[in-house]
């Protein structure tokens, strides 16, 4: 027996979100950040085990792929590529390209681009970056940074390339790392790299001991995602972007 029934319109925010097979930490920090009202909708793209400039540029081929598994059927206010280093290497343009081509959306963006923003808002020039990866990766990203007049004097790396141990990077070791790098001083801030390292519970507690304001790649993506959706809400708890920008 057929029986009958009637559509809703759907009216609710939409954000797309392209994560990386090997991250276990964006998807879980964006389902704090983003808002329940909001539907964030989630996508993975194949990504190495090891994490090289190899790997990473590799992406680019996956992207269209991965930006087509999103539902289609409404426009995206943004959709967010999940890779810090990624977009340092493929470049923040040429994802914009891929993923746009793929998906119906209104913006896209990745922590890179969302970083730069975030900086502007802040009124940031000299960062201070922990990143877990290896010289070759974090060189191309300060790199980047400073072809947009962004200055990394003082710099800290895990020297981790597998991605298996970077998710698994103990809170203490991020807190003393920080609290290694804050004190060189000449910094406006401090940015802890990588989506799949975890620190966005430690960013409060971060900015307390430090007295700078501390930006992660996850935190800095989902701001950016909202405030490319029109969403500009105080959110207490995550650090000085959320709670005064």
């Amino acid at each position: 027996m057929n029986m009958p029934y009637t559509l809703i319109q759907a009216d609710e925010a939409r954000l797309g979100l392209i994560v990386l097979q090997t991250d276990e930490s964006l998807e879980r920090d964006l389902r704090q950040l983003i808002p329940a009202s909001v539907n964030l909708l989630v996508s993975r793209v194949p990504s190495g085990d090891e994490v090289t400039e190899e790997t990473l540029g590799q992406m680019a081929r996956d992207l269209p792929a991965s930006a087509a598994l999103l539902p289609q059927m409404q426009r995206y206010a943004a959709i967010g590529y999940g890779c810090t280093s990624g977009a340092a290497v493929i470049g923040p343009a040429r994802v914009a390209d891929l993923v746009g081509a793929a998906a119906p959306t209104d913006h896209v963006t990745n922590p890179l681009t969302a970083l730069l923003a975030a900086c502007q808002r802040l009124q940031i020039t000299r960062l201070g970056i922990l990143s877990p990866y290896t010289a070759e990766v974090s060189d191309r990203l300060r790199r980047v940074l400073s072809e947009n007049c962004i200055d990394t004097p003082v710099f800290g790396s895990f020297n981790e390339a597998r991605e298996e141990r970077v998710v698994r990077i103990a809170p203490q070791s991020i807190r003393a790392a920080c609290e290694t790098l804050a004190p060189r001083g000449g910094i406006d801030a401090l940015f802890l790299s990588c989506t799949n390292l975890r620190t966005l519970d430690l960013i409060e507690e971060l900015e307390a001991r430090t007295g700078l304001p501390v930006l992660s790649s996850n935190q800095v993506i989902a701001w950016h995602m909202l405030r490319l959706a029109g969403m500009t809400d105080a959110m207490p708890g995550f650090g000085r972007l959320f709670r005064d920008h």
